[in-house]
């Protein structure tokens, strides 16, 4: 057999097997949030670990104000706010403005408060123990 197509067939295997990886290493866990009755906030505790990522999911209307706080044991760990239909690019981005977003809603539909570890933090596998509290009020 070809020196050079054994080469080939070996960088593509590989490539095909780390990019499957990748992919998995980033599947994102997805948790509703529901307010109580007559309540306009709801705090959640978790934890992850590494790469893992979760969404949390609420519904809100536009022109309504939302408030999200997130007190975290790792520096490196963050959220991002995604706006209805969006499903990579934040409205909020939590690793450049902190772990406080305050601010009028754009649109309505469900909103995704994505939390996160950073690449650096995640390589190591790193532990982020959270607290996240999620106001909405107003509309």
């Amino acid at each position: 057999m070809n020196p050079a197509l054994i080469r080939t067939s070996f960088f593509v295997t590989s490539f095909a097997f780390l990019a499957a990886f990748a992919i998995a290493q980033t599947d994102i866990r997805t948790e509703r949030v529901r307010f109580e009755k007559g309540a306009n906030s709801a705090v959640v505790e978790g934890s992850i670990t590494g790469y893992e990522t979760v969404d949390y999911v609420l519904g809100a209307k536009k022109g309504q104000y939302m408030n999200v706080g997130m007190a975290t044991t790792n520096t490196a760990n963050y959220f991002n706010i995604l706006a209805p239909g969006e499903n990579q690019v934040a409205m909020f981005n939590g690793s450049t403005a902190g772990n406080q977003y305050e601010g009028s809603l754009p649109k309505s539909g469900d909103y995704k408060v994505r939390v996160y570890m950073m690449r650096s933090a995640a390589r190591r596998n790193e532990v982020a123990n959270f607290r996240l509290e999620m106001i909405i009020t107003g509309g």
